[in-house]
């Protein structure tokens, strides 16, 4: 009779199979043929916090990253890229010698009138570098010394998913892990008691928008799931089934918990399969989060004058101020990497109202992240990036005669960079007099992943894993540091 432990062995599937790599004849060639993958799937286990081998690739500039996402492409020539041109020419038609074949979105492709449409507001001066910012941002405006901006991003995604996942995992088809996965795999975590990638999604309170937040845009892909991001719900409990089942006390819960493990470790030997090493990993952080959970979302530590800085939503959950409130407290507890992704900015046909209510709501929670970096003294080790997939385009959407949106623009758009070494109070890269096309400095998103990659002292091309017989990286096969967004060190 055989022993049930080791009844799996005679089902053979392909995935035991290749599981079982030490069993049967003509094995010793499989293991020879999968021994680097093996290797590497050992390597998913580091022993300590320190993430693998010979990472960080250099000295670190950013030690962590929050990544405050506005969905739905904020408008560069409103915030970010004055243009003077279009409101002395606004109504009349951006020329074709500057549209030339510009990709745009199927919304406004067939236009047979492209109307230039001026800045809804006025732009002012910020700081002592002189900063150009539009007037909706004045929060932000009051850290243009400690704020890098790089006007001439660039993508060739008009659409808002593809855009989304082309930044956050190099890739617009979805399926490759995301940017904060490849760092917490390469670099490991600094804290035992919270996830390395913690992630929280906001809308604007209209809900205007309309865009989805997918998983994928925070996911793992082939990489084993322990590294994905760990989504904190902006409803109900921040984290579910946390909390024990009733009758089950902490000493209970300890010891169901050490039994689970002792079977699943008997698992992964036996398979190999480092997704049962996560499922460890997660029951681990879940126990330990039973009390870091809590006391991260206490907020009776907090000042007066820290809460009214974050805006009157400080305290209101599911909020893009509350949210970046949170983000402060978990990157001070050790978190790597912190992705805020806030939805609202999709403006077609309401740009004079919804961009002026998305500024207010987001640009001092911005601000109060940055300020509240700053006077802990975390700012200088903390990467914190302003952006969207896309910008708007130059010109009006809508009646010709009285355009009131502006479609997606992904030739060029502006994006915001503060702290964790990049360069304070500098801009980067210029546009033509219409915002249209990149004159100066062109920035694509691949090079942008790298110089983000660069900050936290990861070589973008040394950081692969090897997934169906090549070797991937975030950055695909493209991507050139920005060396001038590096600030001196």
């Amino acid at each position: 009779m055989l022993d049930p432990r080791n009844e799996n062995i005679h089902r053979v599937s392909r995935r035991s199979l290749f599981g079982r790599s030490a069993l049967g004849v003509g094995t010793l060639a499989l293991g020879h043929l999968l021994g680097r993958d093996l290797q590497a799937a050992d390597k998913l286990r580091p022993q300590s916090p320190g993430g693998l081998p010979g990472l960080p690739h250099f000295a670190p500039r950013a030690k962590r990253v929050v990544v405050l996402w506005q969905g739905g492409g904020p408008s560069h020539v409103d915030l970010f890229d004055e243009k003077t041109t279009l409101e002395k020419l606004q109504g009349q038609d951006i020329p074709d010698s500057v549209r030339g074949t510009t990709r745009l979105s199927t919304m406004s492709s067939g236009y047979k009138r492209w109307p230039c449409q001026g800045a809804i507001k006025p732009f002012a001066s910020y700081g002592q570098c002189g900063m150009r910012l539009s007037t909706l941002l004045p929060n932000l405006g009051q850290h243009a010394d400690r704020m890098c901006l790089v006007r001439s991003l660039h993508t060739q995604s008009v659409n808002h998913a593809p855009g989304v996942t082309l930044f956050m995992t190099g890739s617009q088809v979805p399926g490759r892990p995301s940017m904060g996965a490849w760092l917490s795999y390469g670099l490991g975590s600094d804290t035992d008691n919270l996830p390395t990638f913690v992630v929280m999604t906001s809308s604007d309170k209209g809900k205007t928008c309309g865009q989805l937040f997918y998983d994928y845009y925070w996911g793992s892909g082939f990489l084993p799931s322990r590294y994905q991001g760990v989504r904190f719900r902006n409803t109900g409990d921040l984290v579910p089934y946390l909390a024990n089942p009733n009758g089950l006390d902490a000493t209970a819960r300890r010891s169901m918990l050490d039994d689970l493990a002792a079977l699943n470790e008997l698992h992964l030997q036996e398979y190999g399969d480092p997704e049962i090493d996560t499922r460890i990993a997660q029951y681990e952080m879940a126990y330990r989060m039973q009390t870091s959970v809590p006391d991260l979302v206490d907020f009776s530590s907090e000042s007066a004058a820290t809460l009214e800085r974050y805006g009157p939503d400080a305290l209101s959950k599911g909020t893009f101020a509350n949210n970046c409130l949170i983000a402060r407290r978990l990157l001070e507890r050790g978190v790597r990497f912190v992705q805020l992704m806030h939805a609202g900015w999709d403006q077609h046909n309401n740009l004079f109202t919804q961009l002026e209510g998305q500024c207010i709501d987001t640009d001092a929670p911005s601000a109060a992240l940055i300020h509240d970096l700053a006077e802990r003294g975390m700012l200088d080790d903390t990467l914190v990036v302003w952006g969207g997939e896309f910008g708007r385009t130059p010109f009006g959407q809508g009646n010709p005669d009285k355009p009131n949106g502006r479609d997606h623009f992904g030739r060029a758009f502006g994006w915001l960079l503060a702290g964790g070494g990049a360069r304070p109070g500098f801009t980067y890269g210029a546009t033509d007099e219409f915002g249209w096309n990149i004159v100066e400095n062109p920035v694509h998103v691949h090079d942008m992943q790298a110089t983000l990659m660069h900050l936290c002292g990861v070589d973008h091309e040394r950081l692969t894993f090897r997934y169906q017989g090549r070797q991937y990286r975030l950055t695909d096969i493209h991507g050139e540091v920005v060396d001038a967004i590096v600030g001196d060190a």
